[in-house]
């Protein structure tokens, strides 16, 4: 089995790359939230998972560990095959399936290309307890991106003259507000409220 690949990257598409390691050339399937991690640098390291069939062996590449972990659930799943499992990491990032899941949001999972009410609820009764520490190693990486984003609107603001007591108390209720806004969103709205 395929682990991870440490290599060049050759190609880049939406939904697979080729990393070259050794001299062969390896054609990883990726979501899309993969894809929008992968920087152009030339050197990648990708966390892989091998899917050996009677006709084909196939490989898919995570840029996270944990969205690898979600995958491999996913496709545990009765009904759920491993192109499924891409779409679904490709509509939703790998923090809002674990949330789906756990909080037991059919709509959410339904809202996904492929999958219908009963394959939805058959994913929520099949993983609910099985997330717990996937969903652990998803918050972890959740709450470092949301406090470089909290830090870097902080240092902007110092910069622009506000007190870091000031305004931390203002940045904290707006990512409290809106979890995925940008740094830039951040500072505007600080901006407003201060």
């Amino acid at each position: 089995m395929i682990a991870h690949l440490r290599g060049k990257l050759v190609e880049k598409n939406p939904t697979d790359i080729i990393v070259e390691c050794g001299g062969v050339g390896y054609f990883l399937n990726i979501s899309l939230h993969t894809f929008s991690q992968i920087t152009s640098e030339e050197n990648i390291f990708i966390y892989t998972y091998m899917q050996v069939r009677e006709d084909a062996h196939t490989l898919f590449g995570f840029m996270q560990k944990s969205e690898r972990e979600i995958f491999k659930k996913l496709i545990s799943v009765s009904g759920i095959g491993a192109s499924t499992a891409r779409t679904m990491l490709s509509s939703l990032t790998p923090a809002q399936v674990v949330e789906a899941i756990t909080h037991e949001e059919v709509d959410i999972i339904k809202s996904v290309k492929g999958i219908g009410a009963k394959t939805a609820q058959r994913v929520i009764i099949d993983l609910k307890d099985k997330l717990g520490e996937v969903s652990e190693d998803v918050n972890e990486i959740i709450t470092s991106s949301r406090n470089t984003q909290k830090d870097e609107a902080l240092s902007a603001l110092e910069t622009l003259g506000y007190t870091k007591k000031q305004s931390e108390k203002v940045v904290n209720r707006i990512i409290k507000e809106d979890a995925e806004a940008s740094v830039e969103t951040i500072i505007k709205l600080a901006l407003k409220n201060l």
